[in-house]
């Protein structure tokens, strides 16, 4: 999959009031139309993976389109192949760029240690959705759940972030 850039350049003049040095910085700044292509795709992959809820069952290292039965990440790769994103089954912690807890957008993918030994190892994944909630494939419900990443388990949990759109 290639990714298009997300950002243009801009440059900011910084001054020091100290020494009067003037620095230029290029940094990146993201342009409207991307960002607003992004929110769209996100808005879609959002509203698909909400449509699977209670037809879609849960069974570790699974992917059956057909019957509709995933794991947790063969569920996302299912939902984002439906908006044009390859996602790669079981290696999605790696795709895509990095994004903090405090910068998630709408269809980032957000992963967690479920095992809880706080030692940063991924085992699970699901799909951010905005304010503080994310959805996923889960054997605690075996199928399609909402949760908050801001209480509760999930947030003692997350690991990181990934943005793939």
């Amino acid at each position: 999959m290639k990714f298009k850039p997300l950002f243009t350049k801009a440059v900011i003049l910084t001054m020091c009031a100290t020494t009067g040095f003037t620095a230029y910085t290029m940094v990146q700044a993201p342009p409207t139309a991307t960002v607003e292509a992004a929110s769209s795709k996100a808005d879609r992959v959002i509203s698909l993976a909400k449509s699977y809820q209670g037809r879609v069952s849960y069974d570790w290292g699974t992917r059956d389109k057909k019957r509709l039965i995933f794991d947790c990440s063969s569920f996302t790769e299912f939902i984002f192949a439906k908006v044009g994103v390859d996602l790669k089954w079981g290696n999605q912690k790696s795709q895509g760029y990095g994004v903090s807890k405090s910068n998630l957008r709408k269809g980032d993918l957000v992963f967690f240690d479920t095992i809880g030994r706080n030692n940063g190892n991924i085992n699970h994944v699901g799909i951010y959705m905005g304010g503080g909630k994310f959805i996923h494939n889960t054997p605690s419900v075996d199928g399609i759940q909402i949760k908050s990443l801001t209480t509760g388990f999930w947030k003692k949990h997350y690991v990181k972030a990934r943005r793939v759109l």
